[in-house]
């Protein structure tokens, strides 16, 4: 059998597209194609589709669908190959970056440059790098803007070079959306064309994305999830990505939500039950009669939130709703593609299918309630009725001393468990109409009741596209919003990522002088330790509708449902359900001002740019000229004496603990994207430089610079090292146990050639898939990471890095073995690491010696190539030059 086999034309309407049709599969008897996951088609269609008896066999595909069919839970490898990359800016820079690098590599061994370049479409959108400076100006979003492109000029010069010096790259310019939100309404094509020998060819739509919510596309029934951006480029160069077939989780929907209920009260319970159940590197298929009581912009902040469940993706599989979104988006020819498509091709969900899950779990619609999240994890879900109980608990509300603030003698003063930071924010609420025409006449009842926000809460609207300002305007609510204070800030992430722009000074000394415990509230899709802002305690998860109540309040610890949401001006008391928007008014609402016209208008020259993108100065070119003196883009170390051979893996001997730490350890914490504390050694080595403090930018912004990111590792000042008794950036350094600066430590420990470890506990990188987490690590001279447990992309990274992935042994843990982080670490035998292996560790202090085994967090004898050639792009520039 070959993949002509499964061949197929496929005529929609005076069109023709070849297409690899896996129903035949079970038309001749050899797999049940009708029962297998929605997500398994996929799988399986890819690997049909790129057959070549080489890397893809027939029997991989044959043994796929064994595989699903008997949810099996054994290992099986294969090579996928993804439709495209998607980008945002932060993750994109240092990729654009490390493209740069390996031309230089490849110009130096006598090859061309040119062979560099991107094999599959690659979309970046710039939507990480605005802040909030401003957001009391009506004309908050021109302002942040300009304050953008004097910020990030380099930045950005250099993604339009990247723009006219590739092929199959594309930059979305900044002020246009955030990357998920543009891919939901525009760029996904849930089946994608392309031009082949014999035709163009049809096939399903599937990415991997440089950042960890790309998950979001899902809800459209397109297959992607996030990586880091080490393993997207090797993708790019066309390398497959190699995997493990996931386990599919199938989550049963019943019932219908309350008319009250939000799809982030779904979503964070959600959250909560998929983390208990521990669905790291699966994927969860949505499935059941109650995805028919969901919209499709629902589901997409469910499938959003997939990296906060612990899930690879969490798919949707195509059905009615899916034609009428597309449709409804200006995308009416290509609604009819993936009708005729999906339907011919089994990928059409009809709701009679008995499909086979690894394992399914029930969760009944109707018993949701209303909820928000925090303080500072995702799967913390506190149901709306418990919050002042569990807040006040929490951080202490009610028994500790109570300083108050008011400077100006206004009626609400700032104190414990005040809220400082309100945001209507991220793509995973405002991709949705329901919620955010929900806030917007929440804000107009609040408006016509004479409410107001005080004076301490910084408040902000972010939309992930421009459309929403469109149907806000529409439908006459977006004046209200920016009256009770929620003005449009830019188009972009901003406070979902920590961009949220400074507080008042006068805020910010209160807080610092009476150590005060502050809180935010946005509605976005994480609230890690000092993620929001690092002066602000606890972060709270929520609806956008909830961010309104919450904004008024002033105050985490309220219960909105029994207690007054604020005092009007006439003296009466307000409550949250005088001002809750109607459910019908909603929907009505949403039918008569969310209009296709919008989405056509504003995604017409979306890669147009504005005038300041457009006045950029970037030239075409086959390399990158680097600026020796740019505190921004620098040519990166990593091909520093490339050589065309491998060398023997050297064994860990002799080395140091750099840090040790607990459970949940955040790609935040290990690589922070916020603002740079001066005294920092990131902050002296740009001060060292000429850069004033005020001109730093943020971590995110210079990921271009290694010198910054590498000083920033470890550099959050919420991390929790248990080798010293503080938090922040600190370890010691063995054996003087002097304490300092972790990067000034590994710089000691380099000059001594004393190589390093990391200990942890479970979920080690957690959060954003953020490939300087593990750049940084391994320019540290980190060789190791020994976790109880490991988040998927951070482990991926780590490997990409050629930084060993280790786990304790169940049951053991840094604690249960009795270590102190004051030994000497040997691990030998690394040529002949095998994936899931064990190694024998010695650990040494003074006359004693402790022996234990870790296993060998590789899944594949591929990532033992990955790590034997000191990470996945010195591999594939070594193939590319054997070739």
């Amino acid at each position: 059998m070959t993949n002509n086999s499964l061949k197929q034309n496929l005529t929609v309407g005076s069109e023709n597209f070849i297409v690899h049709n896996i129903n035949l599969l079970e038309e001749i008897g050899l797999a049940e194609i009708s029962k297998l996951p929605f997500a398994a088609r996929v799988l399986i269609e890819n690997l049909a589709r790129n057959m070549d008896s080489k890397i893809i066999q027939w029997s991989d595909i044959i043994n796929a669908a064994k595989f699903y069919k008997t949810c099996s839970r054994d290992s099986q490898l294969i090579a996928y190959y993804p439709a495209r990359v998607l980008m945002q800016d932060f993750t994109g820079v240092p990729a654009v970056v490390d493209f740069a690098a390996m031309k230089d590599a490849v110009k130096k061994a006598g090859l061309d440059p040119k062979k560099i370049n991107p094999l599959v479409p690659v979309d970046l959108i710039v939507d990480h790098s605005i802040q909030v400076d401003h957001y009391k100006e009506k004309n908050s979003l021109f302002l942040n803007g300009q304050k953008e492109y004097q910020r990030n000029k380099e930045r950005y010069q250099l993604l339009k070079w990247a723009q006219k010096s590739f092929d199959n790259f594309k930059v979305v310019p900044p002020e246009s959306g955030i990357c998920h939100q543009v891919n939901l309404e525009y760029l996904a094509s849930v089946i994608s064309t392309k031009q082949t020998s014999e035709g163009f060819a049809a096939f399903p739509d599937t990415l991997v994305g440089t950042d960890s919510h790309t998950t979001m596309i899902n809800a459209l029934g397109v297959l992607g999830w996030g990586v880091g951006g080490i393993e997207a480029e090797s993708v790019m160069l066309g390398q497959p990505y190699y995997m493990n077939l996931p386990q599919i989780v199938g989550v049963n929907f019943k019932g219908r939500p309350k008319k009250h209920i939000t799809s982030m009260d779904i979503v964070l319970y959600v959250t909560q039950i998929l983390r208990k159940e521990n669905v790291v590197e699966k994927i969860v298929e949505y499935t059941g009669s109650g995805l028919k009581n969901l919209t499709l912009t629902d589901r997409a902040t469910i499938s959003n939130m997939s990296p906060e469940y612990g899930a690879t993706a969490g798919f949707f599989p195509v059905d009615e709703l899916t034609l009428d979104y597309l449709k409804a988006t200006n995308r009416s020819k290509t609604a009819d593609l993936v009708e005729a498509y999906c339907k011919t091709c089994g990928f059409f969900n009809t709701y009679d299918s008995d499909i086979k899950f690894t394992k399914t779990l029930d969760v009944d619609l109707s018993l949701i309630k209303t909820s928000i999240a925090g303080p500072s994890r995702p799967q913390d879900r506190i149901s709306l009725s418990e919050a002042k109980i569990k807040t006040t608990k929490i951080f202490d509300l009610g028994n500790r001393k109570t300083t108050e603030i008011n400077p100006e003698n206004k009626p609400d003063s700032l104190t414990n468990g005040s809220i400082v930071i309100a945001a209507i924010t991220s793509c995973t609420n405002t991709s949705n109409p329901y919620t955010m025409i929900g806030a917007g006449l929440a804000a107009k009842n609040a408006i016509e009741k004479g409410l107001s926000i005080p004076w301490y809460v910084k408040t902000s609207l972010s939309p992930g596209s421009k459309v929403v300002i469109d149907y806000l305007k529409d439908a006459g609510l977006l004046d209200y919003l920016q009256e009770l204070g929620f003005n449009n800030t830019g188009f972009g992430c901003q406070t979902c990522i920590g961009n949220s722009g400074p507080l008042d000074p006068i805020i910010e000394e209160s807080i610092k002088a009476n150590k005060l415990d502050v809180m935010s509230v946005l509605s976005g899709n994480r609230n890690f330790e000092a993620r929001i802002h690092q002066s602000v305690k606890g972060n709270f998860l929520m609806s956008p509708i909830l961010v309104v109540m919450f904004a008024i309040a002033g105050k985490i610890d309220i219960d909105l449902k029994s207690e007054p949401l604020a005092i009007a001006k006439d003296g009466s008391s307000v409550f949250m359900d005088d001002i809750w928007p109607d459910h019908d008014e909603i929907n009505s609402i949403i039918k008569k001002s969310v209009k296709k016209e919008f989405f056509e208008n504003q995604y017409a020259n979306i890669f147009k740019g504005d005038k300041l993108w457009q006045e950029l100065d970037a030239k075409e070119s086959t390399t990158f000229n680097f600026n020796k003196n740019s505190t921004y883009i620098q040519n990166p170390p990593f091909f520093k004496n490339f050589s065309a051979k491998t060398s023997d893996l050297e064994d860990i001997r002799n080395a140091k603990a750099l840090l040790v730490l607990g459970d949940s350890v955040t790609t935040d914490h290990i690589s922070p994207a916020g603002a740079i504390p001066e005294e920092y050694p990131a902050g002296r080595y740009l001060i060292q430089n000429g850069v004033k403090p005020v001109e730093f930018n943020s971590y995110g912004s210079r990921r271009g610079n290694h010198e910054v990111m590498m000083r920033g590792t470890f550099a959050n000042i919420r991390i929790n090292n248990k080798l010293i008794s503080e938090t922040g950036g600190l370890t010691l350094k063995f054996p003087e146990k002097t304490k300092e600066f972790i990067f000034d430590v590994s710089q000691k420990y380099r000059q001594e050639k004393t190589d390093l470890i990391v200990f942890s506990g479970k979920e080690y990188g957690t959060g954003s898939s953020r490939d300087w987490a593990a750049k940084g690590s391994s320019l540290l001279g980190v060789r190791a990471v020994i976790a109880q447990s490991f988040e998927r992309i951070h482990r991926s990274n780590l490997v990409g890095m050629g930084v060993l992935p280790l786990v304790f042994k169940d049951g053991e843990s840094f604690d249960t073995l009795g270590l102190k982080g004051d030994e000497t670490f040997e691990i030998r035998g690394l040529n002949q690491i095998e994936p899931n292996g064990l190694l024998n560790i010695k650990a040494q202090k003074d006359n004693n010696s402790l022996n234990f085994q870790v296993i060998v967090k590789l899944n594949t004898d591929i990532e033992i190539d990955y790590i034997k050639n000191g990470g996945i792009l010195h591999y594939v520039l070594r193939q590319m030059i054997s070739a």
